[in-house]
């Protein structure tokens, strides 16, 4: 019983070392590395500003509320229907990850998938909270203090 519960506490401090939340400026200097900036015509602040609304920059945020049955999973919330494979549903997995890839802390194949989304005709129009808090917006406070 006792090593039951010591391999219990241990996959909690495990799951816990894998989730990060970024601070904004965090987030736009690894963006900004992997090319985000301008990719498809956005500016690293529209990225920066779909993620706090998306997921408050935390890499392990999840939604299984969605409407239709689908979910969404990691710092960019990639939904299950379109992007990723997970095992309760048929999906689209245009992205050709398991879902669950994008609740850990290295976050390059989300911003893979994120470019592989806006290349569809939608753009950033497939976040709702993009289209709805940062589109046409001045971004400006989303990498304000970051010395980019």
């Amino acid at each position: 019983m006792r090593s039951i519960l010591i391999i219990t506490l241990l996959s909690c401090f495990c799951a816990a070392y894998e989730a990060k939340v970024f601070s904004k400026c965090e987030l736009a200097r690894k963006l900004k590395t992997k090319g985000m900036d301008g990719y498809h015509g956005y500016s690293l602040a529209n990225w920066v500003c779909m993620a706090q609304y998306e997921s408050k920059f935390d890499t392990r945020a999840f939604n299984g509320r969605n409407t239709d049955g689908s979910k969404d999973y990691g710092i960019f919330q990639l939904n299950s229907r379109w992007w990723c494979k997970n095992s309760n549903q048929p999906s689209a997995n245009a992205c050709n990850k398991t879902c669950n890839k994008f609740l850990d802390d290295n976050i390059d194949d989300d911003i893979t998938c994120a470019k592989r989304v806006v290349r569809d005709p939608n753009g950033m129009s497939a976040w709702v909270a993009w289209v709805k808090h940062c589109k046409g917006k001045n971004l400006s406070r989303y990498l304000a203090g970051c010395r980019l």
